[in-house]
C-alpha cells in the first residue's frame, strides 16, 4: 500500500495514542511494531494501527495530519471508534 495516509497508532483501547503520516502505511506500521527506531512510540509502546485514512496527495494527507493533531483527545477517540469501534489492530488487513 503506497499511498498517502494518515494513521493513529495505540498503546491500547484508550491508552496513549500517536498520529503520524506516511506514504507506505505496511513497512512504517511494521517500523513502530518492532520498535526499529527509538522515540514516542517506542516509549509509550504505540504499536496497534487503530486508524487510517487515506489520501490522493501527500499535501492532503499533512494537512488532515495537522487538523487531528489540533483535535482534543476526546474528539480523536470518537474518530477511532467510529471506524473501529473494538480498537481491533488492522495490521493485518493492509498487509
Amino acid at each position: 500500500m503506497k499511498q498517502p495516509v494518515v494513521y493513529i497508532m495505540a498503546s491500547k483501547r484508550n491508552g496513549t495514542i500517536y498520529i503520524g503520516v506516511t506514504s507506505d502505511l505496511v513497512k512504517r506500521v511494521y517500523v513502530h511494531k518492532s520498535h526499529l527506531v527509538k522515540g514516542f512510540t517506542s516509549k509509550y509502546n504505540c504499536n496497534i494501527l487503530v486508524f487510517y485514512e487515506l489520501f490522493g496527495t501527500m499535501e492532503y494527507a499533512i494537512t488532515r495530519e495537522k487538523q487531528l493533531k489540533g483535535w482534543v483527545r476526546k474528539k480523536k477517540l470518537q474518530l477511532i471508534e467510529s471506524m473501529n469501534p473494538n480498537w481491533l489492530d488492522l495490521y493485518d488487513s493492509i498487509v
